[in-house]
């Protein structure tokens, strides 16, 4: 949970809210109903990267015939790690477990960062994503 905090913060988050609660019932409903999986790199004891991936179900539209879509996040490497070739095995690990469920599609909506990784992997921009806020 700590990571995730300290990767949205990095991101430019710059809310004032206690996340670990609502992070804590996620984690726990959907890993346990595997709706969502999740990878780690460690250094010893000390998580240095982390990778997730949320499974959800839409009604078929072409672009994904079966409906099942992967929405990839949590993809954060520790500074002192970057450029080593970590957040491209946990891309891979993750991946492969979207491919295993059966997913058409993945999504991200990548960092400034994250777009060079994720493009040499292959993801395309899809310019139509919006968004509504509550």
């Amino acid at each position: 949970m700590d990571i995730r905090i300290n990767q949205l913060r990095e991101e430019g988050a710059k809310e004032n809210i206690d996340l670990k609660p609502a992070l804590a019932d996620y984690y726990d409903r959907h890993m346990t109903d595997g709706t969502f999986v999740s990878w780690i790199a460690l250094d010893g004891d000390k998580i240095i990267g982390t990778s997730g991936m949320s499974f959800i179900e839409k009604p078929p539209y072409f672009g994904c015939p079966n409906g099942k879509i992967g929405l990839l996040s949590s993809m954060f490497t520790a500074k002192d790690y970057r450029r080593q070739g970590i957040a491209k095995e946990l891309l891979t690990r993750v991946m492969k477990e979207a491919r295993e469920y059966g997913c058409g599609v993945v999504q991200i909506t990548a960092s400034d960062m994250g777009v060079l990784l994720y493009s040499d992997f292959g993801f395309q921009k899809n310019g139509n994503f919006m968004q509504y806020n509550f």
